[in-house]
């Protein structure tokens, strides 16, 4: 098993796929069908130019603050994609590459950066929470979510995604260690991008490597070169199948870089040097893959180009709509906070609704 090849403790990185998209593991290559290979492909691609246009969007005023993911493409949909429609998502707030990848439209990811309650909203049959910015807190629900699937007897596992600073949060210590005591069928990625916003990686911990931290809690830990979408898919997958047959939950940390700032409320040249960005440029987890599917005949830079220019399109004519979509209605501010408004609820809404019929704003 991979987890017991690659010891966290040993300072063992897993990885199948160089810098330059050369495999280097044979015997470790998943087997992945090849229309499977250029759909993960299409995804990273896909999240690549609309994180790209969101950028720029915000920076014309036309959205509102957030979170870029350039460079962190491998680390989401290669994890995405070794889980099934039958389980669950819980996201942090930087994995569009993963959203995508579940099938969450890119006009509902648009529409949350745009400040509308209906980019949360998602179709019954994706599995998926909303948002959560609230660092680490997501994982405390999806730890709830995975002891759910296993008192109901339900064949499911959770894939719950977390920062390298949120590991030093309480919440991630309460969610692994419930996790691991009740044998939750959870898989946790930890997106280590190097940076809690300002905060290197290495002032926040004094572990060698996150993956280790899984040590504490008895179940295992792994870490994988986040840049190689084969890597973590390998890891997460064996992960998943370890999970669904009842052995419990897997810490996997995701080694990645983000290439961009924390959010676009963030300027990243205060607190690290050009040159280090400059470096992990080199490690592009688009430009290896796109290299190894080119070297299996699966790929070309001519279809590369086009895509390219097709996913421009659709994710200007996607905004386009977003921006002429209607003003949300008075009452989902209060409508999905429950299944059912409350009473209380219900009484704040009528209120509100009686303040605004006497000219209030």
């Amino acid at each position: 098993m991979l987890v017991e090849r690659y010891n966290p403790l040993e300072e063992k990185i897993l990885t199948i796929l160089d810098k330059d998209g050369k495999v280097i593991n044979d015997e470790l290559v998943p087997e992945i069908e090849n229309e499977e290979l250029l759909h993960m492909y299409k995804t990273m691609l896909l999240t690549r130019v609309a994180d790209t246009k969101a950028l720029q969007y915000q920076r014309q005023g036309r959205m509102l603050t957030y979170a870029p993911n350039k460079g962190q493409e491998a680390a989401q949909v290669g994890s995405a994609s070794a889980i099934e429609n039958r389980d669950w998502l819980v996201p942090a707030f930087r994995e569009m590459g993963a959203w995508l990848y579940k099938g969450v439209s890119l006009e509902q990811i648009y529409l949350y950066w745009y400040g509308s309650e209906e980019g949360s909203r998602f179709p019954e049959n994706i599995k998926m929470l909303p948002v959560s910015v609230p660092i680490a807190s997501q994982l405390n629900h999806a730890v709830g979510i995975a002891m759910a699937s296993n008192i109901k007897e339900e064949d499911e596992v959770t894939l719950a995604y977390v920062g390298d600073g949120g590991t030093s949060q309480g919440e991630f210590h309460e969610a692994m260690n419930f996790a691991a005591v009740f044998n939750a069928p959870l898989v946790v990625v930890v997106q280590n991008n190097q940076y809690a916003i300002s905060v290197p990686r290495l002032e926040q911990t004094k572990t060698k490597t996150l993956a280790e931290k899984a040590i504490a809690y008895g179940i295992p830990g792994i870490q994988v070169d986040g840049n190689d979408i084969l890597a973590v898919y390998g890891a997460v997958k064996e992960a998943v199948d370890r999970a669904r047959r009842g052995e419990g939950p897997t810490l996997i940390e995701a080694v990645t870089y983000r290439l961009g700032p924390h959010t676009t409320s963030d300027d990243p040249t205060i607190y690290r040097e050009d040159k280090e960005v400059e470096e992990w440029k080199e490690k592009d987890p688009l430009i290896r893959f796109k290299t190894y599917l080119i070297d299996k005949g699966l790929w070309s830079e001519e279809e590369d180009s086009k895509q390219i220019e097709e996913f421009e399109k659709l994710a200007n004519d996607t905004f386009k709509r977003v921006e002429n979509s209607d003003e949300i209605p008075l009452e989902d501010i209060f409508k999905y906070h429950y299944e059912e408004m409350t009473e209380n609820l219900i009484e704040q809404y009528e209120d509100y609704k009686a303040y605004l019929a006497e000219g209030g704003r």
